[in-house]
């Protein structure tokens, strides 16, 4: 047992050296100390900083005592102070009631020096008040009237004790009575417990080590991580921009008043933003306007012909539609179309930017702001407060990216007809042109296609090619089960539409994550099947995670019927990464044995 003591319980002022220390009065009184021997130790600088004691206590246990009646060994030497308080398994603390000023030094700094040493540890800590209160005279002196009293009360003492959470005693003498009972005593006490607390610690580290030794259960380990897919960034918005800097089936062309110059466009990109431009190009009627004033607009800013030839007709618009030129009558605003036509198609909420770039192209303060009030005008909902007042980014973002949805299988504005499993389905040329390269090259390209407004659609259902239309014009889509999911990534492989590919990859596997063990054994769909089409549709990183999945899930999969459909090349990547491995199954079955056999039956039992 180790205890610390600090501190110094004679009186500063007395005369008295040779009053003995708390700690050697108690080692020479006790009836249960034996064989005691004493050393002083000293510091680096060559000052006496500690005794140390070392005896028997309770026969055969080793005491040893370290007395530091100097608090200046938390300033000399924190290390060592340190060191003996963090293998202290008893802490003792003592100073004397009639020393005022060392008991006021102690509290206020070196109490917090034993705190941080001891770093919350749960050391027990004695607090001995020793000697008798002298009833002297009360000090005059104008620097002392903080203090008039010379001696520690006990309610200073106890407050100490609360500080650290310790033991507080007082000894009036050091006599038998309050060496051997009254401090022995709540010491003796402190080192049972100590004891207790070391003889558990030995007890659970032996059986921990004689557990060690017995056989244990074969440790199951964790099945290999499945490949991780990542999800593609959307482009939806570059698609559509893109779409105006190619200028591929442009439908619609704006021109100044003396017809020089054309800038193209497409109706329904333009229509899914603004209802004047639904108004402009018939897709509403003016009864349908709920708002007087974008009528009015639309008037002063526009005039519309149809079937006149253009100086130069736009490209990619297939004979049967007729092209429409529109004269925009606000040669100001005319001349910033381009940069409006950008904003509208780059997804609409890039305000700051249009702001900028009309700025330095009128380069007038009054002109800009006209200008800027027009876009908020055509961008407005009729019947509605303005959406785009302030015209923040944050505020109008992605903001006709759900308008498309207007569009989607409606005649409307459509310049083409799939005809699938005897159903027509109308679409825009510019949506999906924008949206899908392979379709961009069919109608642009030497294919009957690009003049042809019926299209026939094979080797997909109706159902599902209405499924990839929507991503195209919404950039979203929303499986209902997994069979559509692989139905829909195969039309999106069959268009080379990627981004719709991995979302339908990312869809089967979470579905298929998320099912239970005992679901997974009962469904009827077929895993394997679903391997094989992700393989033949170029889908390699479904049908590795399917193959991952199907190992991962052995003892499942290995009963089905149709694991026997997979490939030798596929059943050997099974078998070699299968969870439980063979191995494990066999220690299991070696342990499970060897518990019940008879040499390992309990006695007891």
């Amino acid at each position: 047992v180790n205890i610390v003591a600090f501190g110094n319980e004679r009186d500063g002022f007395s005369e008295d050296n040779q009053q003995p220390s708390l700690i050697w009065s108690y080692l020479g009184r006790s009836a249960l100390i034996s064989q005691i021997d004493s050393s002083l130790s000293a510091s680096h600088t060559g000052n006496p900083v500690f005794t140390e004691y070392q005896a028997c206590v309770f026969g055969n246990v080793r005491l040893v005592v370290h007395d530091c009646p100097v608090w200046d060994i938390f300033d000399s030497d924190w290390y060592t102070s340190s060191r003996l308080i963090g293998g202290a398994d008893i802490i003792v603390i003592k100073y004397s009631v009639n020393d005022k000023t060392s008991f006021q030094e102690l509290k206020d700094s070196y109490v917090p020096m034993v705190k941080k040493a001891l770093n919350h540890c749960s050391v027990p800590v004695i607090i001995s008040a020793i000697g008798a209160r002298k009833n002297g005279v009360p000090c005059t002196c104008p620097l002392c009237t903080s203090d008039r009293r010379s001696c520690v009360t006990t309610s200073e003492g106890v407050q100490l004790a609360k500080e650290l959470g310790a033991t507080y005693l007082e000894l009036h003498a050091l006599n038998d009575f309050y060496i051997q009972k009254y401090f022995g005593g709540v010491l003796e006490y402190f080192m049972i417990q100590s004891l207790n607390q070391k003889s558990s610690e030995k007890m659970k580290k032996r059986k921990k080590t004689q557990k060690c030794h017995r056989v244990q259960p074969p440790q199951l380990e964790q099945p290999e991580k499945m490949p991780i897919l990542k999800g593609e960034a959307s482009h939806y918005n570059a698609d559509l921009h893109n779409l105006l800097c190619c200028c591929q089936c442009a439908d619609v062309a704006f021109y100044p008043e003396d017809l020089s110059t054309a800038v193209e466009a497409h109706k329904v990109i333009l229509c899914s933003v603004s209802h004047l431009f639904m108004l402009l190009f018939g897709v509403k009627s003016p009864s349908d306007a709920h708002d007087a004033s974008v009528m009015q607009l639309a008037q002063s800013l526009f005039a519309m012909e149809a079937g006149d030839p253009f100086p130069s007709s736009p490209s990619g618009v297939p004979p049967c539609v007729l092209p429409v030129r529109v004269v925009v009558k606000d040669s100001v605003f005319c001349s910033c179309l381009p940069d409006i036509l950008h904003f509208i198609y780059s997804g609409a909420f890039q305000w700051e930017r249009l702001e900028e770039d009309i700025k330095k192209k009128l380069n007038d303060p009054e002109k800009t702001e006209h200008v800027l009030e027009k876009v908020k005008c055509i961008l407005k909902t009729p019947g509605k407060l303005n959406t785009v007042r302030d015209c923040r980014s944050h505020q109008i973002k992605r903001l006709y990216n759900t308008s498309l949805r207007l569009f989607f299988n409606t005649p409307v504005l459509a310049d083409v007809i799939f005809k699938i499993q005897g159903a027509t389905v109308p679409a825009h040329r510019a949506v999906l042109v924008a949206r899908c390269e392979v379709m961009a090259a069919m109608f642009n390209g030497n294919y009957l296609e690009a003049n042809s407004v019926l299209v026939p659609v094979y080797g997909v259902s109706k159902d599902t090619f209405l499924s990839f239309l929507e991503y195209l014009y919404t950039d979203s889509c929303c499986p209902a089960s997994i069979l559509q999911a692989m139905s829909l990534l195969i039309c999106a492989e069959m268009y080379q539409v990627m981004r719709l590919q991995h979302i339908c990859e990312l869809y089967i596997i979470t579905q298929l994550q998320s099912m239970p063990s005992r679901e997974l054994a009962s469904t009827s769909l077929s895993i394997v099947s679903l391997l094989k089409k992700a393989k033949f549709h170029n889908s390699d990183c479904l049908s590795t995670w399917l193959l991952h999945f199907i190992a991962t899930n052995y003892l499942i999969f290995s009963q089905k019927p149709e694991f026997q459909e997979l490939s030798v090349e596929e059943r050997n990547f099974v078998e070699m990464h299968r969870w439980p491995s063979n191995l494990y199954l066999k220690q299991l079955a070696d342990y499970r044995n060897y518990i019940h056999s008879q040499k390992c039956h309990c006695t007891v039992m």
